[in-house]
């Protein structure tokens, strides 16, 4: 493994400039050991994206221990074997750029793997036949597997893959195989996940991840790789009326030397043009923009996903955590709300405790004022809580302090989505995905 890796970093990059097509994030979920570094390792090493400096730091040890040391970067995660924090790689094919998240398998450290998909396109979830019992025939799909799918997909990660791997380490691949993709088809169904795909992989060996397997001539359909390059980026957030949160407040001089302020943010939702009235969120105060900047240049639009700096025609009171809104369509907004809530914290999330939430760049005080139930990983029924423990989903209604621009999840990420924090500790304590705001 050590020549390979190195007679592949000599040969340098691919070679060929990577097509037009929008960078795919996406990232690598599934229990602990399943092999999610080891293959990102294989797709590095493979798409030949390793450097002389990487390889250098990377030690000595076995075939799958230097694979997963292209990865795991912390001391702490060399010598413990495993995945603590998110570790983010870069590589590139003919075809499309990727950019990788490699999400830690341990449950003590879901919130990172929340981390990670919530910014992602695809989550690749390993499935480690060597784990699974097939005593019985069909076998059953490990908790943290089934989990770490039910995250994705309730943070609307647009493509869900199941790559099983390991198969190099069975007898008979192919029999192993289809047992475990009737597992696999039989929960997604049950959850509402429509896969991208199931994939039979060895990360170690490389078999049918950049490259078809010599080994398995029984398989017939795309690698790895090849299912990724095709895969859609990007959310479609164009859709629907503008909505853009304030991230920042530039205080500078126009180029006659008149004062001006420009408020900057990424637009979530719709689009935006010079002369178009929009509305602050919460003052309800209105005006036209005048001037509209991207990237240093004046600008007569933008789009969703693109950042912006806006310069308003009157004086109004905006700064940092407030929206801005078409005018002509006013964004609904509510102070109670349900939500689906990942709880990630070792403390209980109780009805009637006070905590901050984030909203776009907004921090709002906020409290859980019912539990509607919990999500049961295993039946994937909703059964009767009061409380969520550590790692557990559940339903939730929310109050909070102050009227929020609320949009479904399912439609908008920014405006959907929120973390909730503990205001005693600090510490990050859920993930909160809107659904419908409640009314009177």
């Amino acid at each position: 493994m050590r020549a390979e890796l190195e007679m592949l970093a000599q040969a340098g990059g691919i070679g060929q400039a990577p097509a037009q097509l929008p960078a795919l994030r996406f990232l690598t979920a599934g229990s602990v050991d399943d092999g999610k570094s080891t293959l990102i390792g294989r797709l590095l090493l493979d798409s030949r994206a390793l450097l002389a400096d990487q390889l250098a730091a990377v030690g000595h040890g076995s075939d799958a221990s230097l694979l997963a040391q292209l990865t795991d970067g912390l001391e702490a995660e060399r010598e413990q074997g495993i995945t603590i924090d998110v570790a983010y790689r870069y590589f590139a094919t003919p075809r499309r750029k990727f950019i990788i998240a490699d999400a830690p398998g341990h449950e003590q450290y879901t919130r990172n793997m929340v981390t990670a998909a919530a910014g992602s396109d695809c989550a690749v979830v390993l499935v480690d036949v060597t784990k699974l019992d097939f005593a019985r025939g069909r076998p059953r799909l490990l908790p943290q597997t089934r989990r770490h799918a039910l995250l994705a997909h309730l943070l609307r990660v647009r493509s869900i893959v199941f790559a099983v791997n390991k198969l190099d380490a069975v007898d008979d691949a192919r029999a192993v195989f289809e047992a475990v993709r009737e597992s696999l088809l039989e929960f997604a169904d049950g959850a509402g996940i429509v896969p991208a795909g199931v994939i039979p992989i060895s990360a170690l060996r490389a078999d049918n991840v950049a490259s078809p397997s010599e080994h398995w001539p029984w398989w017939t359909g795309p690698t790895l790789l090849r299912l990724l390059e095709g895969l859609p980026a990007g959310e479609g957030a164009a859709d629907g009326s503008l909505l853009l949160p304030v991230q920042y407040v530039a205080r500078g001089h126009d180029a006659e030397g008149h004062p001006r302020r420009v408020f900057w943010g990424r637009l979530a939702r719709g689009e935006l043009r010079v002369g178009q009235r929009v509305r602050v969120h919460s003052s309800g105060q209105t005006a036209q923009v005048r001037e509209l900047w991207q990237a240093g240049e004046r600008v007569a639009e933008c789009l969703a996903g693109t950042s912006a700096g806006l310069v308003l025609d009157a004086h109004v009171d905006v700064s940092r955590g407030d929206w801005f809104t078409d005018a002509a369509q006013p964004q609904e907004a509510a102070s109670e709300f349900d939500a689906t809530l990942a709880w990630l914290d070792r403390d209980p999330a109780v009805v009637g405790r006070k905590y901050w939430i984030r909203h776009g760049h907004a921090w709002v005080a906020a409290r859980i004022v019912q539990v509607h139930g919990r999500l049961d990983i295993h039946s994937l029924e909703q059964v009767q809580a009061h409380s969520l423990e550590a790692n557990e989903i559940g339903r939730v209604r929310v109050q909070a302090q102050a009227e929020l621009p609320l949009s479904d999840y399912a439609h908008n990420r920014v405006a959907g989505g929120m973390i909730l924090v503990d205001p005693h500790s600090h510490r990050t304590s859920g993930a909160l995905l809107v659904g419908a705001p409640a009314r009177a």
